[in-house]
């Protein structure tokens, strides 16, 4: 176990671009023996081998560490979750480039390395197709899981370009396989032009909970988050966020942006929301593409705040 602040101990805390890149600074171990008596387990999954646009997300998860800044009290809810919780940076997964079979196998391994602990995974991607072997790995422990999906696409595609194994159609396979429970499954923020038909009605039928962007415009964001909360109800529950489901003027770095999405402000509100509500077993955060390793990075510090929001929701949770 390394503690990247340890040098820095006299002063209270470390300057952010110095030392050892962990998220928020947290201690960094990839020996799974040593995950015991921590609540929570940062992993990267560096892998964007299966976009359908813009490729790049493989370089998030080092650049989503370098924007984290120290921890410290939540200034609207009072709440410094590094402090309730013990979080701990456990590593990179080891995905092969141009290899998404074994990186996905790698993923799901790492995943389940730190489920085996009793700990909660926190994933930074890495394109939207590594949320599957994530959530299988969940499903592994905990039997079908409901999920929260935040983004522009439902990711529910049979294919994309005439491909199966796609970050577009990851959905459909979790939820034909068993690993989600459909009844149990809420999107919020879609909006544009795909998917079409077809999706939609292979959703319906299986009583998938979709909440478009025109949702959050007319009906405010406490309201579609308390919809997507009652429809997936109690039980084991994964949240992943895609960072397109915000406006490009947010997130300038994604790889299929669509204007007309949600602030910042709403999402981080809605994740916190979703994670103090619902029994979280896993989350992560995809489809960061960096500009820069560093916290001028808007999309990587809106990807660490994201994080730092489901974490916030999570220890507000275990306070009652």
């Amino acid at each position: 176990m390394i503690d990247p602040l340890e040098r820095w101990a006299q002063y209270g805390e470390k300057p952010d671009y110095s030392g050892l890149l962990t998220f928020a600074g947290m201690p960094y171990t990839e020996a799974a023996a040593e995950l015991e008596g921590f609540d929570v387990a940062v992993v990267g999954a560096p892998m964007d081998d299966l976009v359908s646009d813009r490729p790049g997300a493989r370089l998030a998860p080092r650049a989503i560490r370098g924007a984290s800044s120290p921890p410290g009290p939540h200034l609207e809810v009072k709440v410094d979750a590094f402090a309730e919780l013990r979080v701990v940076d456990f590593g990179d997964a080891p995905v092969i480039p141009a290899d998404p079979v074994r990186s996905h196998a790698a993923i799901e391994s790492t995943v389940g390395q730190v489920l085996a602990a009793g700990v909660m995974p926190v994933v930074l991607g890495g394109d939207h197709s590594i949320t599957e072997p994530s959530i299988r790995a969940c499903a592994t422990v905990h039997g079908p899981v409901g999920v929260v999906h935040f983004d522009t696409h439902t990711d529910t595609g049979a294919e994309v370009f005439g491909v199966e194994f796609s970050h577009g159609t990851f959905i459909r396979r979790i939820v034909d396989a068993g690993h989600v429970d459909p009844s149990r499954y809420a999107q919020i923020g879609l909006r544009g032009y795909w998917p079409g038909e077809e999706e939609f009605g292979w959703q319906a039928e299986r009583g998938i909970t979709s909440l478009f962007m025109h949702d959050v415009r007319d009906l405010g964001i406490r309201e579609v988050v308390r919809r997507a909360i009652a429809a997936v109800g109690p039980g084991p529950t994964y949240l992943t966020v895609d960072v397109d489901v915000l406006d490009p003027a947010f997130v300038p770095g994604t790889g299929t942006p669509e204007p007309g999405g949600m602030t910042a402000v709403d999402l981080l509100l809605a994740v916190r929301t979703v994670a103090a509500e619902l029994e979280l077993v896993g989350a992560d955060v995809v489809e960061v593409i960096p500009s820069a390793v560093g916290t001028d990075d808007y999309s990587a510090l809106v990807a660490d705040r994201v994080v730092r929001e489901v974490l916030t929701g999570v220890a507000l949770r275990r306070r009652g």
